[in-house]
This record gives C-alpha cells, sequence and structure tokens, in this order.
C-alpha cells in the first residue's frame, strides 16, 4: 500500500476538522436561536480510539466517519435556553482551523517526501 496508517489518520484528521468546522459555525449562526443546542464533532476521540487499535487501526480508520452530536456538558447560556456561548465558540473555531491547517501541511509534506524518493518532483 502506498499509504501508511499515518497518512490515512490525517486524513481522517483533516476530515474530521472540517465536520467540526461545519458544527461549530452552524453554532455561532444559530446563537440567537432561542432554545438552540449547541453541537460539536469529538474527532480526537475517534481518532485516538481507531489509532489505539494497533492491528485494526488501518481498518478502524478507513471506516471512521464523523456527524456533530447536541453536547450534553453544555448549559444554559441564555435566559432564552441557548447553549451557545458565541466568544467560546469563537475561540474553538479558531482553535479547529489550526489544527485543520497544521494536518493539511503534515500530510502535503508527506506526500511531497513519496514524490521525492519516487523521482516525480516535489
Amino acid at each position: 500500500m502506498l499509504f501508511d496508517t499515518t497518512q490515512l489518520a490525517l486524513e481522517r484528521a483533516i476530515e474530521g476538522a472540517g465536520k467540526r468546522h461545519e458544527a461549530l459555525a452552524a453554532n455561532l449562526a444559530n446563537a440567537n436561536t432561542p432554545g438552540y443546542q449547541r453541537v460539536d464533532v469529538d474527532f480526537h476521540g475517534a481518532l485516538s480510539s481507531a489509532v489505539g487499535r494497533c492491528e485494526e487501526s488501518r481498518e478502524a480508520l478507513s471506516s471512521l466517519s464523523f456527524s456533530p452530536a447536541r453536547d450534553a456538558s453544555a448549559g444554559a447560556v441564555r435566559a432564552d435556553g441557548s447553549t451557545v456561548d458565541v466568544d467560546a465558540e469563537s475561540a474553538k473555531l479558531a482553535a479547529n482551523a489550526l489544527e485543520h491547517q497544521a494536518a493539511v501541511q503534515v500530510a502535503h509534506a508527506r506526500i511531497g517526501i513519496l514524490k521525492a524518493a519516487m523521482g516525480t518532483g516535489a
């Protein structure tokens, strides 16, 4: 196989960060919606669990999918029952964007190394 488990994990991290970005953006978009319950995507936990299964990690990573789930730990922030704290959500969105960017850069660097090793250029 051309790509190893690390490259597959990077691809899934990029996908998970993308799904989390969508969820956090939806939270911000609905911050003023009465009764809106914030959602999040725990791709860190899913990735960690998949990679932790040493012998099955490739299969576990291949079948990994991410979807938003209601954040049960978020209590009511506003009187109307919304659980979105705009400042906290904005900070999470910025941190997630940095994680996504870092994973993309590492994946590109690894692909560049493979291309150089194959003599196809960087």
